[in-house]
């Protein structure tokens, strides 16, 4: 089993050691046809506006697109919570998203740099208080039927999952804490592995 980590730009290093901790097979994906051999994608925090700048330039929207369509699972954290959502609340004019997961994100809305915090949050699913990281973050404004709410910060939804896509507006990746990571392989990309028949 690969897992990709669009390696374009922001903290993907930090996705991919977190991945290698849990005996995962990791891609640095920086091409739009290794996400052929990938079962799912970690888009990375970071910039938001220049990750999809970048990925316009390589040409990866549609490939992943594609690729989630055919069942390829995929996390947005931070930066890639925006890139992955429907609508983006506060975006720069012309900033494009993936429009894979039916919610609306609002692009730092916790603030500038400075604004920056750590925070013990209730994830569904995770048996203790998971320590959340958030770095310019945005949060999750609105969510549509069929996405489910895993985790909120003083009432703002901070991570959700709809079907093969995972969304958290915090930095797992920076935690050593590798519970999200594995909740992603396990039950994100394991329920597509597994089929209707093993959900």
């Amino acid at each position: 089993m690969k897992v990709g980590v669009l390696a374009l730009q922001g903290a993907f290093r930090e996705h991919i050691y977190s991945l290698e901790a849990l005996d995962v097979g990791a891609v640095a994906v920086r091409k739009p046809e290794q996400l052929d051999a990938c079962v799912g994608l970690i888009i990375p925090g970071g910039e938001s506006t220049a990750i999809s700048k970048l990925m316009a330039s390589y040409g990866f929207y549609a490939p992943i697109q594609a690729r989630h369509g055919e069942g390829m699972a995929v996390w947005g954290t931070c930066a890639g919570s925006i890139l992955t959502a429907r609508v983006v609340v506060d975006g720069i004019e012309g900033q494009k998203s993936l429009e894979l997961m039916d919610v609306a994100v609002r692009r730092n809305a916790y603030g500038r740099q400075a604004d920056s915090f750590e925070a013990d949050l209730e994830f569904a699913g995770l048996s203790e208080a998971y320590r959340g990281i958030f770095i310019r973050a945005p949060w999750i404004e609105s969510v549509g039927e069929g996405v489910e709410v895993l985790a909120r910060h003083e009432g703002h939804i901070v991570a959700a999952r709809q079907g093969n896509c995972l969304s958290t507006t915090f930095h797992p990746e920076l935690t050593g804490d590798p519970r999200v990571h594995r909740y992603f392989i396990e039950n994100v990309i394991g329920s597509q592995l597994r089929g209707p028949q093993g959900r």
